[in-house]
């Protein structure tokens, strides 16, 4: 089965875009999908303006020439402010982030808890909590970033974060309406084209794709569009926030680039806080075929901002003046 987007909405741009970044011309795609989890549905015709995107995720060594040339400390590197989490545990507002940890044997898959840990001293240089680094890893892409340290690296770097309509446009690497950014096979002909999980999840990863944890960028096969990591290894940061298809999408006629959606608010297990949430996209090296199917460019969740994981990161774009 052939899948086209339509990609002649839009001026090419003259002269050359920003250094190493790949140019996506505009068009119109069928965004989201009916036959997986209902936070993808309905799908719905998008058009967006052309852009250019990072081809890969940001890095362990480019987020830290960042941090070098602005002193930046990350959410995960902060005590909490007690304030904003009144009747939290003292432990819970020292600085930490969330880290996966198998509990190596199958658990019940109603709780994440199981395997999601928060993790005192965890954060984008201890990616596993103190002891672990990352200086071995200069080409992982960078973790534990929480909404405003990708703000503040994007504002440093003259560029933006992408709307999940633009994000989804250019993971899907012209194959409009295709289940993977690839194609219709997860694995073609055999061969691994992302980062995921195999095997039973939580419990044991095999590693058939030849990692566990993160892998270096570009390891996989690129996109239509010379895009690497789109799907699997690290969830990516969009700049929405998150809110139901339906309430974006019309029946009638094609969405022209929608971007933001209205703010929303949720609150968490223990009530501490109303934190709002945005998009992130592209699945991780945690998704796995028994639990969280999301490794396609349809695939999206919710995120709060105030929150950094072991499996999320980021890329950036730019739009032309």
């Amino acid at each position: 089965m052939d899948h086209l987007t339509d990609r002649t909405a839009g001026p090419v741009p003259s002269g050359p875009g920003p250094a190493g970044m790949v140019w996506i011309a505009g068009g119109t795609f069928r965004m989201g999908s009916d036959d997986h989890y209902p936070e993808e549905a309905p799908a719905h015709p998008v058009t967006v303006d052309g852009f250019w995107i990072d081809p890969r995720p940001v890095t362990n060594a480019e987020f830290g020439k960042f941090v070098r040339a602005t002193g930046h400390v990350t959410v995960a590197e902060q005590p909490a402010d007690p304030a904003r989490y009144p009747g939290a545990r003292p432990e819970l507002l020292a600085a930490a982030s969330t880290v996966f940890r198998s509990p190596g044997r199958p658990v019940p898959l109603t709780d994440p808890y199981r395997w999601w840990t928060y993790v005192p001293g965890a954060d984008w240089r201890h990616p596993d909590g103190p002891g672990s680094s990352v200086r071995r890893k200069p080409d992982h892409p960078v973790v534990h970033v929480a909404w405003s340290d990708v703000v503040a690296y994007a504002a440093w770097a003259g560029k933006q974060v992408p709307t999940e309509a633009e994000w989804e446009y250019a993971a899907r690497g012209g194959l409009d309406g295709a289940e993977f950014a690839w194609g219709d096979e997860l694995t073609p002909d055999g061969r691994w084209m992302a980062n995921t999980w195999q095997g039973d999840f939580p419990a044991h990863n095999t590693g058939e794709d030849g990692y566990t944890g993160t892998a270096p960028v570009g390891r996989y096969p690129a996109n239509g569009y010379g895009l690497y990591d789109m799907i699997g290894n690290v969830w990516e940061w969009t700049g929405d926030w998150y809110q139901a298809h339906g309430e974006i999408s019309h029946a009638c006629c094609t969405v022209e680039n929608p971007r933001g959606g209205r703010e929303d608010r949720s609150v968490d297990r223990h009530d501490r806080a109303r934190v709002p949430r945005r998009v992130m996209k592209g699945g991780s090296h945690l998704c796995a075929p028994n639990y969280c199917r999301r490794y396609r460019p349809a695939a999206r969740m919710a995120q709060p901002v105030d929150t950094s994981t072991s499996h999320l990161g980021f890329r950036l774009i730019a739009r032309p003046t």
